[in-house]
């Protein structure tokens, strides 16, 4: 499938070594894109001489005043055996607990500091994207961590070799919060509707939806190689 895109699209990275662009357009909230990490790190290991990977955060959940995580917590209270079903990833306890105490729980998601925090790990570590993105949904998902408190990324800085003065200097700038609004609008640019999605890049304007929705490595990768050979 082709998407014929907009201005803002054409400021994406210019197709790498005369092959293309992955764009994996996720969100660090989406259970989702959470059973998806293993599938797109695959493909991220197996393509990684041939593509350049990038991951773009979609803002799925950007309330204009703080919303509880109740609602929410309510309806991951069943979809999550799906997510597991599907995917073979597993939730952690520590997640559950706040899925499962909506009253109790003191979330109120919000995907711009994940965003903002993906912005700043992949400058430090840009062929790292897809892992880092892996780390941060496997941190809420697994470990229980909120994405909206700063201290839930404190344990990645040393495996990506940022020191924390730099790093929470950067959360709290203006630059970084621009960066990461920017990929928001980049994700609407490219018309996803819906995480996760996968994208080809082949030449500024051109681009291939390569999955939207969970998709399975099998599929994903024939997908690709179809629109590989296309190009």
């Amino acid at each position: 499938m082709n998407v014929e895109n907009k201005e803002d699209a054409s400021n994406l990275s210019a197709p790498f070594g005369g092959q293309g662009a992955v764009y994996y357009c996720y969100d660090a909230w989406c259970g989702w894109c959470y059973g998806f990490s293993p599938v797109i790190k695959r493909l991220a290991e197996e393509y990684k001489d041939k593509l350049r990977f990038e991951v773009l955060s979609g803002g799925m959940i950007r309330p204009e005043t703080p919303q509880h995580f109740g609602p929410i917590a309510k309806y991951i209270q069943t979809a999550y055996t799906r997510v597991e079903e599907l995917t073979g990833v597993r939730f952690g306890e520590d997640f559950l607990w706040h899925v499962f105490h909506p009253d109790d729980t003191d979330w109120f998601p919000d995907s711009t500091m994940p965003a903002i925090a993906l912005c700043i790990l992949k400058e430090a570590a840009p062929e790292r994207q897809v892992e880092i993105a892996s780390d941060l949904q496997y941190a809420l998902n697994f470990e229980g961590r909120d994405l909206t408190d700063p201290e839930a990324y404190r344990h990645l800085l040393p495996k990506y070799g940022i020191s924390e003065d730099d790093f929470y200097t950067r959360l709290s700038s203006e630059e970084y919060r621009d960066q990461a609004l920017y990929e928001f609008s980049l994700v609407q640019q490219l018309q996803v509707t819906g995480f996760p999605a996968v994208l080809l890049q082949v030449d500024d304007l051109r681009f291939y939806l390569l999955a939207s929705g969970y998709t399975h490595y099998d599929d994903l990768e024939a997908r690709l190689e179809r629109a590989l050979n296309n190009v």
